[in-house]
């Protein structure tokens, strides 16, 4: 599946939970793919596969430095998700509050006229 914009890169990317811990981990700093396989149960080459995913989605860059090429957070790849996630929940909290204005100025059930058997 190939995808086509950066937002949905980013949250396909953060989908998967070893990802975010990764993301986690180079919250510290700058670290190798030998670094950031210490103390896990992967293997190099399986981080190696995060890392293309997660740089391809803009949220992380890798340098060389000779044979090692550290990973470094990139922040600013979570800002167009964060706008899109900042309208979507201004869009729903608005929808919210018209429902609820129009269910407090509606006749609720309890309100309505029952028919009456005569």
């Amino acid at each position: 599946m190939q995808l086509e914009d950066s937002v949905s890169r980013t949250f396909a990317a953060l989908a998967d939970p070893t990802r975010r811990a990764l993301l986690e981990r180079l919250s510290t700093g700058e670290l190798g793919v030998v670094e950031l396989a210490r103390g896990t149960a992967m293997s190099q080459p399986a981080i190696t596969k995060h890392l293309k995913v997660l740089e391809h989605a803009g949220l992380v860059s890798r340098a060389r430095l000779g044979q090692r090429r550290p990973a470094r957070l990139r922040v600013d790849g979570l800002d167009e998700a964060d706008a899109w996630m900042r309208r979507a929940r201004g869009a729903w909290v608005a929808r919210l509050d018209r429902l609820e204005s129009h269910l407090a100025n509606s006749n609720g059930p309890a309100d309505a006229e029952e028919p009456t058997d005569a």
